[in-house]
């Protein structure tokens, strides 16, 4: 397929899982595709983000997928420090901001750009997991969804947004699964209309319908990817 040819695309939180699968369908799709991870740029640094955008040249297609739980795990709100707090936060909303700003300008001036932010079904119900920052940021990735598409829908940027349901994609999702057990996981996957859990491939196909040419009237939405587990 060659449907982004031509396009340079920036991906965050590629290590592995959804990053990586949603990396490797543009490059398949046709385009440049530039992967970053905490390991390579700390995208929660806006002067390392702008820095390493005007280093790779003009971005066509941004990707918001770093994020995570930064190794947290759920207290009772009394017990989270300001800290915790905002490890989350800026690890997932701040960094979309950051990314999404610099990307920002080159789109405007070539008056094309597709910008997809990976939120959580935590946005849009709560964290599983009891993680207060977690659910908050990813509901912060919609709003910033529907504002930023309504200020750069005039430029021809468009913004959208997918929100995850549970996907066996990395360590910490992995332990989330085992940390179950059989009833628990078995509660989970009946309440899923598919009766499966989620691939990062599944992810990734979202990204391609947004990314596409054809998706241009398509903009500030926010698609659940779950196998039906938002309609319970």
């Amino acid at each position: 397929m060659t449907g982004l040819a031509g396009r340079t695309a920036l991906v965050t939180g590629t290590a592995h899982g959804i990053g990586a699968a949603i990396a490797d369908m543009l490059e398949t799709e046709g385009a440049t595709v530039h992967r970053v991870d905490k390991d390579t740029l700390d995208v929660t640094d806006g002067r390392a983000v702008e820095t390493y955008v005007s280093r790779v040249g003009g971005i066509d297609v941004l990707v918001n997928n770093a994020g995570g739980v930064c190794g947290q795990t759920g207290r009772p709100l009394e017990e989270v420090s300001e800290d915790d707090w905002r490890t989350v936060v800026d690890a997932n909303l701040t960094s979309t901001f950051l990314c999404t700003r610099a990307v920002t300008p080159g789109m405007k001036e070539r008056g094309w750009g597709r910008i997809v932010n990976i939120s959580s079904g935590a946005g849009r119900s709560v964290s599983l997991t009891g993680i207060q920052a977690y659910a908050s940021a990813k509901a912060g990735q919609i709003g910033l969804t529907r504002q930023t598409a309504h200020e750069l829908g005039p430029f021809g940027i468009t913004v959208n947004c997918i929100a995850p349901g549970f996907v066996l994609s990395n360590p910490t999702t992995q332990r989330q699964w085992e940390s179950y057990g059989e009833d628990g996981q078995a509660a989970l996957v009946g309440g899923i209309a598919v009766r499966r859990l989620g691939a990062p491939e599944d992810i990734a196909n979202g990204v391609r319908f947004f990314a596409a040419e054809a998706s241009s009237w398509v903009t500030g939405q926010t698609l659940s990817i779950d196998g039906g587990h938002a309609i319970f």
